[in-house]
This record gives C-alpha cells, structure tokens and sequence, in this order.
C-alpha cells in the first residue's frame, strides 16, 4: 500500500469502502496482504494458493480476506455485511440502502453536472468530472449521462452515481 501511489486502504474508512478496495486489489497482490494482514495461518494460506491453481476463483478467496479484514477494524459480522452488500451492488445491480443526502446551492437557474459533482464531493475535480461523463461512469436514476455539458436544473433532486461505489442524493435549491 501506498498513499503516494494512492493504492492505500485507511483503518478507519468506512466499512463499505474497504471491503470494496480489498476486493480491488490485484490477484497476485492478494497473497502479500494475506502474509502482512491476516490472522489465518500460513499452511491455510498455502491451501488456498492450491485451491487458486487448481482452478478456485479468486474472488472468493479475496472475500475471506476482506471480511476478515473490515471485522478486524470496524466489528464482527460487519465484514459478512459488507459482503452481502457487495453482492447485491455488483452481482445484481441493486442500489445501496445508506445513501446520504445532500443539498446544493446554487445561483442562477442550473449548474453543469460537471461543477455539481465536484461541488459535492463526488470527484475530485470537474476534468475528472468530464472524463468520467465521457467513460460512462456517472448515472443519474440509474441513467448513463453521455453529455459532460449537461445542466442540472435548480429545484431538481436525483440519486447520482460515479462509478461503482460513490452514491448520493442531491437535491439543488
């Protein structure tokens, strides 16, 4: 892990956002925090290599990692939690149930959807804002959003969506 590379996971973020960056993790990767991170024994870890060779999806075996992982940080059963969450989000495309709110203010009648993303937080910045517009990362009520130049009207409310994991609902006043 590396904050300068920006490849690190925070003990205290949020349960959600750690399951979902360990699961991000490269396979080969996986390994090197199972020996640095985990409590499970290495003859246990070896047997899980054999499993992977033998043709067990890496996934699973990132998940065990995972859990274990949110459970030591956060509490027991959280990391099954956050699993099943996972699940549900990537596996069959639901929406989470925790999602925050937030109201923006604006002047005039709209705001590009690139500055309200960035206003909020969703990004980091409305370049990073555009080229995800342009990827297709960015939905609002579970629309893909094609045009970066789009306005978003004053008195509007919508759930957005960058990526996969950032959700919000953002009412404009």
């Amino acid at each position: 892990m590396s904050k300068s590379l920006n490849n690190y996971i925070a003990i205290d973020e949020e349960p959600n956002d750690m399951f979902g960056k360990i699961m991000s993790i490269s396979d080969e990767l996986m390994w090197r925090w199972f020996e640095l991170l985990s409590f499970i024994p290495e003859k246990e870890i070896e047997v899980l290599k054999k499993q992977m060779e033998e043709g067990a999806n890496p996934r699973d075996i990132k998940f065990l990692l995972a859990e274990e992982l949110v459970d030591r940080f956060h509490s027991d059963g959280q990391g099954s939690k956050c699993k099943e969450a996972f699940l549900q989000r990537f596996q069959k495309g639901q929406i989470p149930e925790d999602i925050s709110s937030l109201t923006v203010e604006i002047d005039g009648d709209s705001i590009p959807l690139p500055n309200l993303l960035k206003n909020s937080e969703m990004v980091s910045s409305t370049s990073e804002a555009m080229r995800l517009i342009k990827q297709g990362g960015v939905k609002i009520d579970s629309v893909k959003v094609e045009d970066p130049k789009l306005e978003i009207q004053k008195s509007s409310e919508a759930l957005y969506q960058v990526g996969k994991r950032k959700f919000l609902q953002i009412k404009i006043i």
